[in-house]
């Protein structure tokens, strides 16, 4: 499994800590075995419920979002400098665990895509800042995968965050027009 996320997601390879990478893999291992999926699956569901039909699946709209945020986040650190200080590795291993808990908020029936038990009582912030905490992954990340959505108006504390959040409705927005 460990060998085909990482296939999928070619992202990972550029997170320079190697232990940190890692753990983002482990969480998704976790996260795949626990949801009753395959790293495959994650190719064909949709990255939201909330738009029928779905115009983007859950791996394209993590990869968008993860490039998204690191391309504004190279842009922010060229501008600014050492004014702002961003992390890159927490950024790409934020970005690309943001929706991590919607594998185990969905479940596949009767040819669709619904919400499982867990998503019905969890929302996906929830239940992915928990697995990375699970995981062992830096509690800056574990932030950002708190506070990527609606739960987090108000509370997000880092440039890493910011970025991320809006990488993310960057790459869902423009989708209901």
């Amino acid at each position: 499994m460990e060998e085909k996320i990482r296939e999928l997601l070619p992202e990972l390879a550029e997170i320079e800590d190697g232990a940190l990478r890692d753990k983002v893999v482990a969480a998704y291992e976790a996260a795949l075995e626990r949801g009753g999926w395959q790293p495959e699956d994650m190719a064909r569901m949709p990255f939201t419920l909330l738009l029928e039909p779905c115009p983007a699946t859950y791996l394209e709209h993590t990869r968008a979002v993860t490039r998204c945020a690191v391309a504004v986040g190279a842009a922010m650190a060229e501008a600014y400098g050492s004014r702002l200080n961003i992390d890159r590795d927490h950024l790409l291993a934020a970005a690309l665990l943001h929706d991590v808990g919607k594998l185990l908020e969905y479940r596949e029936e009767g040819g669709g895509f619904v919400k499982s038990e867990l998503g019905r009582m969890l929302r996906h912030p929830f239940s992915g800042a928990a697995l990375c905490y699970e995981f062992g992954l830096p509690a800056a990340v574990v932030h950002v995968v708190a506070t990527h959505a609606r739960e987090g108006e108000g509370s997000r504390v880092t440039p890493e965050a910011i970025i991320i959040h809006h990488a993310d409705f960057m790459n869902f927005e423009p989708f209901k027009l």
